[in-house]
């Protein structure tokens, strides 16, 4: 009696081991650093959204029934950096069973276009490949809790 894995599940181990690492590394960094600051500012810190790229958006994103709540922004856009940890908190909670991540749109250009993102920070949320719903511009953690809800 073998398992047998595919491409897919390969592909999501991959994003989940690759985001441990870099986790740690970050941690490792900010502890040399700073050994006597207070190590849970780092912890509120560490992201826990998926990264999409023009790479892995196919796999991780279009060929899932679940939820993916995609964050599109820019490390220059104030509004994006302002609801990063609402992203963020979104992803915690709804680890398991919403796919939460981010798309940075000046290193991904193919994905942009493909959903005529023009204004940012704009947040798409896809189900079975289709989009189901889209949220320009910042909003409170409760627009987004109830969209993420009433698609789930």
């Amino acid at each position: 009696m073998g398992i047998t894995i595919n491409n897919n599940i390969l592909t999501s181990l991959g994003n989940i081991c690759y985001r441990i690492y870099k986790k740690c590394l970050i941690l490792i960094i900010y502890v040399s650093e700073n050994r006597n600051s207070d190590i849970f500012a780092l912890l509120n810190f560490i992201n826990m959204a998926m990264t999409f790229t023009d790479a892995n958006f196919e796999a991780e994103v279009m060929q899932t029934n679940k939820l993916n709540v995609i964050d599109f922004w820019a490390p220059w856009c104030g509004p994006c950096l302002a609801i990063g940890p609402t992203i963020e908190s979104l992803a915690t909670e709804y680890e398991g069973k919403v796919n939460v991540g981010k798309v940075n749109v000046d290193e991904n250009s193919e994905l942009s276009i493909r959903f005529g993102i023009t204004s940012i920070p704009c947040i798409l949320f896809i189900k079975g490949g289709k989009v189901v719903d889209k949220q320009v511009g910042a909003v409170p953690k409760a627009a987004l809790e109830r969209k993420i809800v009433s698609h789930m």
